[in-house]
């Protein structure tokens, strides 16, 4: 009897032991998950390498939507060609010019480029260092949409992943500078409760000379809340209180998107302005 007993306490004991083991095991993955140093780097591109872009990294959309020109109006096609997008000295060019252009049936006055990353990921920290164009009706942006957006001629939609359309995919602008608003740089959270024109999920600060001087822009993004910030100070944070299909739609990868667009308004004395980046650095 006295050993069956000692049996039964070890059997007792070994199982107190493994759910201690097993609940510790889950707190530390909990942890993990939550966990906002985000310092280790998983992605980037220098620029260091003088010429076109890296293939391998990016890839130049240029389909139209359907009706021949960009949505809101605007008036530029992009290109894939060198002229408009390249590296030089160290810095990522992303050329708008004033020219005539005919692409896709299509006969436009600008052109610009616009940036896919081949490279997608779930939560974790933006950083870019870039120096805005100038003149009125430029639009530069630096921002991300979900792999899942159904929008022929994207780079993950060519791949097979379009499903969704904007804005319940979600959209996330780390920042947008228009020129006739010189020197004030925004962030935005595009969902469905709050998108396009009428976006409630907005904010941003004027920053001096932000097209002559190089500033850094970020992104943080936890499962939690999104920060966003220039030269470390931040501007505008995302944290709806009740996360769902349309507020928080951002529990998938995204992918980065450069662009310079032009605007109806545009100064007709523009001739041509780039945006220059130094380096773009995903963490997690």
């Amino acid at each position: 009897m006295k050993k069956q007993f000692l049996i039964y306490g070890l059997l007792i004991i070994g199982a107190l032991l493994l759910s201690y083991y097993i609940l510790t095991g889950m707190n530390t993955a909990k942890v993990n998950e939550t966990a906002t140093d985000l310092t280790t780097l998983v992605w980037a591109d220098e620029f260091d390498v003088d010429g076109p872009i890296n293939p391998e990294k990016w890839f130049l959309q240029t389909q139209l939507p359907p009706g021949g020109s960009w949505w809101g109006g605007l008036i530029q096609h992009y290109t894939d060609r060198e002229e408009n997008t390249f590296v030089k000295d160290g810095y990522l060019n992303l050329v708008a010019k004033k020219e005539t252009y005919t692409d896709q049936g299509e006969t436009k006055e600008y052109t610009g480029a616009r940036l896919n990353s081949k490279f997608a990921f779930t939560r974790g920290k933006v950083e870019v260092r870039a120096k805005m164009p100038k003149g009125t009706g430029t639009w530069p942006a630096i921002w991300m949409l979900n792999t899942n957006i159904d929008e022929d001629g994207a780079y993950w939609d060519n791949k097979g992943y379009g499903k969704v359309k904007w804005p319940a995919c979600g959209e996330i602008d780390i920042l947008e500078h228009w020129g006739k608003n010189q020197d004030y740089v925004s962030s935005a959270v595009h969902t469905a409760s709050s998108h396009g024109d009428t976006v409630e999920n907005l904010g941003g600060r004027t920053v001096d000379n932000v097209s002559d001087d190089f500033h850094t822009y970020s992104l943080e993004w936890t499962k939690e809340k999104m920060i966003f910030e220039i030269d470390g100070v931040t501007h505008y944070e995302y944290n709806p209180t009740i996360k769902n299909k349309d507020t928080w739609p951002f529990n998938n990868n995204y992918y980065i998107i450069l662009n310079i667009a032009i605007e109806p308004d545009i100064d007709p004395s523009f001739t041509e302005s780039a945006m220059l980046v130094d380096y773009i650095r995903v963490y997690q």
